[in-house]
C-alpha cells in the first residue's frame, strides 16, 4: 500500500506541472496557427513570404533554445537540493548565453533575400520573407530570454504563471495582426509587416511578465541581481548541458522538413494534405511535449535530492500517462481523420476531395505512430531531466536522419507507398528513438540501482 500511496504522489504532482504545461504548449501553437490563417486571408504571396521567413527563424530559435531548455532541469535539481544560489547562477547564464546565440542569429536573418533565391525561391516570396525578418527576427531576443524565465518558473513548479503569460501572449498577438495586416481599428495596413510587428510585441510583452512574475514571486532567487557580472563556471555548465539539446531538436526537426520535401515531389494536393496533417498532429504532440517537460522537472527534483527510488518510480508514473494519453490521442484521430482534414479546407476548392482523401491517410499513419512518438519525447525528457543530453543527441540524429529519412524515401518512392509511405518511414525513426532513448535512460546505474543518496547526474 506504501508504494500506491507513492505512485499516487507522484501522479499528482506531475498533473499539476503538466497540465499547465501542455496548456502553454497548445498556446503558443496557436500563436503560430493564428498567424497563418490571418496572413492566408490576407493574401496568399504574404503568406508564402512568411512561411518562408518564419522557417529560417524557427530554424535558429530551436538551436538556440537549448540553453533555456537546460535551465529547467538544473533549476530543479538545485532547488531541491537546497543549493539557492546555484539557482540564481544557471539562469543568469542561460540569458547570457541566450542573448550571445540572438546576436550570431542576426545577419543571416538580416541577410536573408540572397540565402533565399540562392536556394531557389521565387523572388517575390524570397522579398517579403526578407522584409519580414528584418523586423521580426529581433524577436529572437525576447523570445529567448522568454524560453530562459518559462524554465526557471517551470523548475521551480511555478507552471501556471507560464500558462497564463502565453494566454496573454495569443491574445496580444491576435489583436495586434487583426489591427496591422489589415488596417483595422485606425491602425495602417501593413501585411506582412504588421505581423512581423505583432510577433515582436507579444514576445516583448511574454518576457516583460516573465520577469516581473519570477521578481514578485521568488525575490530570494534574485535572478537579475549582479545580471551584468559574468560566471564561467555556471556559463559552462548551462553550454555543456544546452547545445545537445538544441541540436537533438533541430534533427527532430529536419525530419519533418526532410519530409515536406519528398511530399513535395508528389503534388500539391500532397504536399496540401501533409501540412494539414502535421498541424493536426501538432497539437496532439504539444500534449505530449507538455507532460515531457513535467517528467524533466519531477527528474531533476529526484536528482537533487539523490533520490534513485524517487526517480524511479515518477519515472514509470510519467511513462504510464504518457502511454494512456498516446492511446486517447490515436482513438481520437482514428474516430475522424477526414473531418478533421476537412476542417482546413475551402469547401469551394476543386482539390477538396483529393486533399481531404490523402489527408485522411496521412492522419491514419500519424495515429499508429502516436505511442512511439510519445515514448520518445518522453525518453529526452527523462533523460534531460538527469541531464544526460550528449547521448541522446547522437541517438535523435542516427534515429531521424539515418534511419528515419532514407526509410521514408524508400517507402514512399520506390515502395511507391506516396505521402503515406514518407509517414511510415518516419515512424520507424521515430520508433528508434523511442526504443534506444528508452533504454538508455532504464538501464542507467541511477534507474536499475536507485536508492537514496545514489543518484548523480549523467554530466
Amino acid at each position: 500500500m506504501a508504494d500506491l500511496a507513492e505512485l499516487r504522489t507522484h501522479a499528482a504532482r506531475l498533473l499539476v506541472l503538466g497540465i499547465p504545461l501542455m496548456g502553454s504548449q497548445l498556446a503558443q501553437l496557436a500563436i503560430q496557427i493564428t498567424d497563418t490563417v490571418m496572413l492566408g486571408r490576407y493574401d496568399v504571396t504574404a503568406l508564402a513570404g512568411q512561411v518562408l521567413g518564419s522557417s529560417l527563424f524557427v530554424v535558429l530559435l530551436l538551436m538556440g533554445s537549448g540553453f533555456g531548455w537546460a535551465v529547467m532541469p538544473m533549476v530543479a535539481e538545485a532547488d531541491s537540493a537546497g543549493r539557492l544560489p546555484e539557482i540564481r547562477r544557471v539562469t543568469r547564464m542561460g540569458l547570457w548565453l541566450s542573448a550571445g546565440f540572438a546576436a550570431i542569429s542576426m545577419p543571416p536573418m538580416l541577410m536573408a533575400q540572397p540565402l533565399f533565391l540562392a536556394l531557389g525561391q521565387e523572388p517575390e516570396p524570397a522579398r517579403l520573407a526578407s522584409a519580414y525578418l528584418a523586423i521580426q527576427g529581433w524577436s529572437i531576443f525576447p523570445a529567448l530570454f522568454v524560453m530562459v524565465l518559462r524554465s526557471f518558473l517551470a523548475g521551480l513548479a511555478l507552471t501556471r504563471a507560464v500558462l497564463l503569460t502565453t494566454m496573454i501572449a495569443v491574445v496580444l498577438n491576435a489583436a495586434v495582426n487583426y489591427a496591422l495586416i489589415f488596417g483595422n481599428w485606425g491602425a495602417p495596413e501593413l501585411g506582412i509587416i504588421g505581423a512581423a510587428w505583432a510577433s515582436i510585441l507579444s514576445n516583448l510583452a511574454q518576457c516583460l511578465m516573465l520577469a516581473v512574475y519570477a521578481f514578485v514571486k521568488s525575490p530570494e532567487h534574485a535572478i537579475f541581481r549582479r545580471l551584468w557580472k559574468p560566471d564561467s563556471e555556471a556559463l559552462g555548465r548551462v553550454f555543456r548541458l544546452g547545445w545537445p539539446i538544441g541540436l537533438t531538436t533541430l534533427a527532430e526537426v529536419g525530419l519533418f522538413t526532410a519530409a515536406a520535401v519528398m511530399i513535395g515531389w508528389l503534388g500539391t494536393a500532397p504536399l496540401a494534405a501533409h501540412g494539414i496533417a502535421m498541424q493536426v498532429t501538432s497539437i496532439v504532440f504539444m500534449l505530449h511535449l507538455g507532460l515531457s517537460q513535467a517528467a524533466t522537472i519531477r527528474a531533476g527534483n529526484a536528482l537533487g535530492r539523490g533520490d534513485g527510488r524517487g526517480l524511479r518510480q515518477g519515472a514509470a508514473v510519467a511513462v504510464g500517462f504518457s502511454a494512456v494519453l498516446a492511446v486517447g490521442t490515436s482513438a481520437f484521430l482514428l474516430a475522424m481523420p477526414g473531418p478533421l482534414v476537412a476542417l482546413f479546407v475551402d469547401p469551394a476548392d476543386p482539390a477538396r476531395d483529393a486533399v481531404v482523401a490523402l489527408g485522411a491517410g496521412l492522419i491514419i499513419a500519424a495515429a499508429v505512430f502516436q505511442l512511439v512518438d510519445a515514448a520518445q519525447v518522453m525518453a529526452l525528457g527523462l533523460l534531460r531531466g538527469v541531464q544526460d543530453t550528449r547521448r541522446p543527441m547522437v541517438l535523435a540524429a542516427v534515429s531521424y536522419w539515418l534511419i528515419g529519412i532514407p526509410a521514408g524515401w524508400v517507402f514512399g518512392f520506390p515502395m511507391g507507398g506516396g505521402g503515406v509511405g514518407v509517414w511510415l518511414g518516419m515512424a520507424l525513426g521515430l520508433t528508434v528513438a523511442a526504443v534506444t532513448m528508452q533504454w538508455r535512460f532504464w538501464r542507467r546505474d541511477y534507474v536499475v540501482n536507485g536508492s537514496e543518496g545514489y543518484v548523480t547526474a549523467a554530466r
